[in-house]
């Protein structure tokens, strides 16, 4: 594996689409569209009992393990282990360090200190282990920098399950996941950009079962998406962030009055429809500093601020930190 900031792509920046763009009536979609990963690395692993496997934490990563054969335990801060039952796809979406083993008791060995087959630069092979019963895994770390996609991600917990062979939900995730044990297995022309798609719809699916199932999720900026009216003017704004938007320009894409409106907003997200605004201006323009490069002087006239030191002091208020202060990744 190599050193994820330097396994990223960095030619897509947040999406921008003209203000006059078709809407979706599916907002919660949208904000699902918005989860555009791009693949770290992905990894086959091999193990037999006894085994135990450490992995460093990756900042800006979401990473996740799916056994095909065999079981065993996820160890993270939570002092309960975590059962990793065969066809169970588990999200870690804040990449923290944990550890998978055999048994929650289990030495357990570096990554970086077991033996590893690089089959291209972003898949390896990973065979480690006491030799006796064997689990198989499909693990991997993906990135994404869009800020709707970095919100989404915040309001996840610590892990997320979702089973692939629930047949209520998991037809199509299982046969998913069959297809992308086999790319990994055997690797054939294309199968990084096979495996890199599956994987960004496996994704998707555990945080879609996430927001449908968890109570959390029927609160706050989750609810605010979901809602018919809101929702739209949500939608609206993450799409053409550049926009000088009113209040009344987003009362008027959720057709509400501007009083109903800004009062609905403030309930569901927690904060002024203005204060957000500025907030989401904010986040887009760190992430097109990080994915672009681009300039202060650019972003203060894209946002419609009237020079680099307004944009400047609202950036700082906003992130805590001056834009000049965030590098664009190589």
């Amino acid at each position: 594996m190599t050193d994820p900031a330097q396994s990223k792509s960095h030619d897509k920046g947040p999406t921008q689409r003209p203000a006059d763009a078709w809407v979706s009536s599916d907002p919660l979609g949208q904000a699902l569209d918005f989860l555009r990963m791009d693949g770290v690395f992905y990894c086959r692993s091999e193990f037999t009992e006894p085994w135990g496997l450490d992995l460093p934490p990756m900042p800006d990563c979401l990473m996740f393990h799916v056994v095909t054969e065999g079981r065993c335990v996820m160890l993270t801060s939570d002092p309960e282990p975590l059962d990793l039952q065969q066809g169970v796809f588990t999200l870690v979406p804040h990449g923290e360090g944990h550890v998978v083993a055999s048994s929650a008791d289990a030495q357990a060995t570096n990554l970086f200190e077991t033996e590893r087959y690089h089959v291209t630069d972003r898949y390896e092979r990973l065979v480690h282990g006491g030799g006796g019963t064997p689990c198989q895994m499909i693990c991997g770390a993906v990135h994404m920098d869009h800020p709707v996609a970095e919100r989404l991600i915040s309001l996840l917990p610590q892990t997320v399950r979702f089973d692939t062979s629930d047949p209520d939900r998991g037809d199509t995730a299982q046969g998913i996941l069959n297809v992308m044990a086999s790319e990994v297995e055997k690797p054939r022309p294309g199968s990084e950009a096979v495996i890199a798609r599956l994987a960004d719809t496996l994704v998707i699916q555990a945080i879609r079962t996430w927001i449908e199932d968890e109570p959390a999720a029927q609160t706050g900026w989750l609810a605010a998406i979901k809602d018919p009216q809101i929702g739209q003017a949500l939608q609206s704004l993450h799409q053409d962030p550049e926009r000088p938007w009113t209040v009344e320009d987003l009362a008027e894409q959720a057709a509400m009055s501007r009083s109903a409106f800004s009062a609905r907003f403030s309930e569901l997200v927690g904060e002024s429809p203005m204060r957000y605004v500025r907030s989401w201006k904010m986040q887009v323009a760190a992430a097109l500093l990080k994915s672009e490069g681009a300039t202060v002087a650019e972003l203060a006239f894209r946002l419609g601020y009237e020079s680099e030191a307004a944009f400047s002091r609202a950036f700082k208020r906003v992130m805590k930190v001056s834009p000049g202060s965030i590098k664009c990744d190589p």
